[in-house]
């Protein structure tokens, strides 16, 4: 037997064969995240986007763009499925903080920032 205490344990199975349940965390399905990739992948093809992070927090997770590796992000593409039967999930929110669309679909808040397929 190991002198590890239960929070050192790697394995993340405590003595007795118990799994330790990971932190549970907001993220973008598989098909969210190809569309909001495809997006990425033309805004950087059109030279206005460069970089991008994901971040997957409790209670939602944020796509953010940059121009710039080292600026503010200039979009951030927010999930929050707290607010799915009031507002709706996903947000397109600008840098200074106003939030552009929020809806229910994420390929109709994305209209918002897609230049390509937004109406004029």
């Amino acid at each position: 037997m190991s002198s590890m205490s239960e929070e050192a344990d790697p394995s993340g199975i405590r003595p007795g064969g118990a799994a330790v349940a990971p932190p549970s965390l907001v993220t973008f399905n598989r098909l969210e995240l190809n569309r909001i990739l495809n997006l990425y992948g033309r805004m950087v093809a059109a030279g206005e986007w460069r970089d991008y992070a994901i971040d997957f927090l409790k209670d939602r997770a944020v796509f953010s763009v940059f121009r710039r590796a080292s600026e503010v992000p200039i979009y951030r593409i927010e999930k929050d499925p707290r607010l799915a039967r009031k507002q709706g999930a996903y947000s397109v929110i600008s840098a200074t903080g106003l939030i552009l669309r929020r809806g229910h679909e994420l390929d109709r808040v994305l209209l918002a920032i897609d230049r390509k397929l937004a109406v004029v």
